[in-house]
């Protein structure tokens, strides 16, 4: 019988919520509309992945590590056309 290991949890969790961000990655991506989104919600958001990044490799946990990794790579792509639409918004006025 297969034993669950608390890593083997963590890197389950992980692939999860790392997963979520996909849709709306793919989608920004495609239609490159960020309207409804919150600029000051993904500045936090990325903020705060990163930080469990520099947090994972300081305690050198690779669930951590992996996890914050890709969604830190995906939640930036989200931030930067965020903040393109903002800043063009901006000038366009």
């Amino acid at each position: 019988m297969l034993e669950i290991t608390p890593e083997m949890i963590g890197y389950i969790a992980a692939s999860l919520t790392t997963a979520s961000f996909l849709p709306q990655a793919i989608m920004t991506l495609k239609t490159r509309d960020t309207e409804g989104l919150s600029l000051g919600m993904y500045s936090l958001f990325t903020s705060g992945v990163f930080l469990w990044l520099v947090y994972g490799v300081i305690i050198k946990n690779n669930v951590i590590i992996f996890a914050n990794s890709v969604t830190l790579f995906l939640a930036s792509i989200i931030l930067a056309f965020k903040l393109i639409h903002t800043i063009q918004k901006i000038r366009n006025k």
